[in-house]
């Protein structure tokens, strides 16, 4: 079945979810949206049509917003989901609001329908116990904004029937998406858990004295950043010699800071309202000029590196070879 005979209900059309919106919209679906908040609706639109307007002049899309806006109705009625197929919702990270909004959405949709929740951390177990088909409930966690990255993780509950999850998966790839399958459910996933394990240890070492905010920041642009786009961890470690990691990891693993709870670095600038580029004060301090620079340079950032990530997707090689064609490198490479 092709994207535009399958019509999407979005529940809850703040940032993320006009962005899902979006992207739901370019790989052809008809979307319904419900935004619970009636005077969000008309922001909400034009939230869509903004995203959709940088697309074009990007090109992202192929057509004009009008064409990719006029399968998309928007309202606050939750009656409205009924002929949905897929449902994602992308509420506020909170159980008690989630399981009022998943009450609606059951009593309105058909018992075919594949039920979502793009949570970034609460157990799909837990969400899947609010609905009245549970082995149709799945995860699906997004990288904002959605319509550009290649990001999305398909998470299954304990309940969740695997068939299911496996047409998401290719589902997803008409999304544009590079999609991973969490077989079993686990609070943060995949991408948060990896992410955490880095944040903590960035905190312990600028909270000890061993390096600066700015530091860290460029340690990480300049190893993981320089080649997890294109390999990950996992060939990462093949690239360079698995013996060598093994043997880091026995003496460095007892070092690395195993913190139960935020330290105090992150936990002062919390408690004192700072909230990072929202509001100028987090780890940086940015004037009002200033935020507006990053958000710009990072928007433009998004797009770029977009554009070289598609050159070198996951499959990239096998593709190469089922083609029987050379990678587009240059004559000579770090492992020639």
């Amino acid at each position: 079945m092709e994207p535009g005979e399958i019509p999407i209900g979005m529940v809850g059309l703040g940032l993320m979810g006009s962005s899902i919106t979006v992207c739901m919209l370019i790989a052809g679906h008809p979307v319904i949206g419900v935004e619970p908040v009636s005077e969000n609706v008309a922001n909400s639109l034009q939230r869509v049509r903004n995203y959709l307007d940088v697309a074009w002049q990007k090109g992202l899309v192929t057509e004009k917003p009008d064409a990719y806006l006029s399968r998309l109705t928007l309202s606050d009625d939750f009656d409205s989901l009924g002929p949905a197929k897929i449902v994602i919702e992308s509420v506020k990270e909170d159980m008690d609001i989630k399981r009022q909004v998943f009450a609606k959405i059951d009593k309105v949709v058909s018992d075919d329908a594949i039920l979502s929740s793009n949570t970034s951390a609460i157990p799909i177990s837990d969400l899947q116990t609010f609905v009245s088909s549970p082995q149709r409930f799945f995860g699906l966690h997004w990288m904002q904004p959605a319509h550009t990255t290649r990001f999305l993780e398909i998470i299954c509950g304990n309940q969740s029937d695997r068939d299911i999850a496996d047409y998401l998966y290719q589902l997803a790839e008409k999304w544009d998406k590079e999609p991973v399958l969490v077989k079993k459910d686990i609070r943060g996933f995949i991408g948060n858990r990896l992410m955490y394990a880095m944040y903590r240890e960035a905190l312990h070492l600028v909270q000890e004295d061993y390096a600066t905010v700015e530091d860290v920041d460029r340690a990480c642009r300049n190893v993981a950043g320089y080649f997890i786009p294109m390999v990950g961890v996992f060939r990462w470690m093949d690239f360079t010699g698995i013996g060598a990691y093994h043997t880091v990891m026995k003496e460095l693993f007892p070092t690395l800071s195993n913190a139960q709870e935020p330290n105090k670095l992150i936990s002062e600038i919390v408690e004192e309202g700072g909230n990072g580029v929202f509001n100028g004060r987090g780890f940086y301090t940015y004037t009002e000029e200033e935020r507006k620079l990053w958000e710009e340079a990072y928007s433009r950032f998004t797009y770029e590196i977009r554009e070289l990530a598609l050159k070198y997707p996951h499959d990239v090689v096998k593709k190469k070879l089922e083609q029987n064609e050379d990678l587009d490198l240059p004559e000579q490479t770090p492992y020639s």
